[in-house]
C-alpha cells in the first residue's frame, strides 16, 4: 500500500480518536518516508559500523549462568586495545553509526514543527554526549533507522557501530551483543483505549487481540504467559517490525491492545488522549547500548561515558525534558525517573 493510500485509509478510519491521535500516526508515517534515504546512508569513504578487532575479554554471560544479564558489562576502567575507536576515527568521513529509532515520541523522533530537521529525544541526546565523549564533537554521528526486528542484526553484521534504541538487556541478547552498563529502566505494561474493559496484563485480556513488536522482550512475555497469566484465549496477532506500528493497528481497530515497554507506551498515551496504560508494569527491564561483542574498548568507553553523563546532571536534564511529563504523576515520581545503578562483571 502506497503511502497516500495508507493516509487515506488512516483519516477515514481514526474518526472517534481525536486529531491528536491522527496527528501522531501522520507524524510517525513522514518520519518513515523522510528518513528512508538517511536510513541507507554510509559513510562518505563507503564505510559501515565497526565490530572491531580489539581483545575478546570479558565476554557477556552464558544464558545458563544469566541471572541479572544488566550487571554483565565491562568495566569502563579496564584497558586493552583501542582497535573499534581507532577504526571509528581513521574513517574518512569521521562519524559515529548509530541505529536508532525515529519514530518513537520523545525518545527517537522527527518532529514536524522542528525547522532544523533534527532528530530528537532521550535517546538521540546520549548519542550527541557518546559522540561528544569518542570523537569531540556532539554532532558527528551519522544516524541509520533501525526497526526493532533488525537491531541485533545491525550490531553483528556491522551495519552500525552501536545502537541507542530502548533497547532491553536479556540474558538470550548477551549471547549475541555486548551490552553497556543500563541506562533506564522500565517494565512492560498494556496499552488500550480509554473506553476498554482492559484493566491490565490479565484476564480481562481474554479473547483480545493483543499487538507487539517482532523480537520483542514484549513479544516474548506475551508467548511465555499465554495459558498463565493471561488466559489461553488471548489472540496475539502477527508481530509488527517497529511497535509504533502496534499503536497505528489499535487505532484502526485492528487490535485491542498493546503489550510494550511502559516508557514507550507512557509517550504513545501523549500523543493519543484516547489511550491510555492499563495496570503496572508486570516485569523490571533496563535498556542498554548494544555494540559487538568483539568491540570491548567501545563498550568500556560508552560505560565512561554513562558514568559521566548521570554524575554531570546530563541524564536527568534529559529525563526532565523529555520523559518527565509522561511518566511522572505531578509530585510522584517514576520509578524510571532515577538512572540505574551500574554493577560490571
Amino acid at each position: 500500500m502506497n503511502a497516500h493510500r495508507l493516509s487515506q485509509r488512516l483519516r477515514s478510519s481514526l474518526r472517534g480518536w481525536g486529531g491528536v491521535g491522527a496527528m501522531a500516526v501522520a507524524c510517525a508515517l513522514t518520519v518513515v518516508f523522510v528518513l528512508l534515504p538517511l536510513a541507507q546512508s554510509k559513510g562518505a569513504d563507503g564505510s559501515v559500523g565497526t565490530g572491531g578487532q580489539g581483545v575478546a575479554q570479558g565476554r557477556q554471560a552464558k544464558a545458563e549462568e544469566c541471572t541479572d544479564p544488566q550487571d554483565q558489562s565491562l568495566s569502563p576502567t579496564g584497558g586493552g586495545a583501542t582497535t573499534t575507536i581507532d577504526e571509528i576515527k581513521a574513517r574518512k568521513d569521521r562519524r559515529l553509526i548509530v541505529g536508532v529509532d525515529t519514530n518513537s515520541y520523545r525518545w527517537g523522533y522527527l518532529d514536524p514543527n522542528n525547522a532544523s530537521g533534527a532528530l530528537e529525544g532521550f535517546d538521540i541526546d546520549l548519542v550527541h554526549r557518546i559522540a561528544q565523549d569518542i570523537l569531540g564533537d556532539p554532532e558527528a554521528v551519522s544516524f541509520k533507522a533501525i526497526p526493532t526486528s533488525r537491531r541485533i542484526e545491525a550490531v553483528e553484521s556491522g551495519e552500525v557501530d552501536m545502537v541507542v534504541r530502548t533497547m532491553t538487556i536479556n540474558c538470550d541478547r548477551i549471547k549475541q551483543v555486548a551490552f553497556s552498563a543500563p541506562y533506564f529502566r522500565t517494565g512492560q505494561q498494556v496499552l488500550a483505549p480509554k473506553t476498554s474493559t482492559i484493566t491490565g496484563f490479565n484476564a480481562t485480556l481474554a479473547n483480545k487481540k493483543v499487538c507487539s513488536a517482532e523480537t520483542s522482550t514484549a513479544l516474548d512475555s506475551l508467548k511465555a504467559a499465554k495459558g498463565n497469566k493471561i488466559p489461553d484465549s488471548v489472540k496475539i496477532v502477527e508481530p509488527v517490525p517497529n511497535q509504533l506500528d502496534c499503536l497505528v493497528k489499535l487505532q484502526l481497530g485492528e487490535v485491542d491492545a498493546v503489550v510494550t515497554d511502559g516508557a514507550l507506551a507512557a509517550s504513545q498515551a501523549a500523543q493519543d488522549p484516547a489511550v491510555e496504560l492499563k495496570g503496572p508494569p508486570f516485569t523490571d527491564e533496563y535498556y542498554g547500548v548494544a555494540m559487538n561483542l568483539k568491540a570491548d574498548d567501545l563498550v568500556r568507553q560508552v560505560n565512561r561515558t554513562l558514568r559521566s553523563y548521570i554524575d554531570d546532571g546530563g541524564w536527568t536534564a534529559s529525563y526532565a525534558k523529555w520523559l518527565h511529563a509522561t511518566l511522572d504523576q505531578g509530585d510522584k515520581k517514576s520509578t524510571s525517573a532515577t538512572p540505574p545503578a551500574a554493577h560490571y562483571k
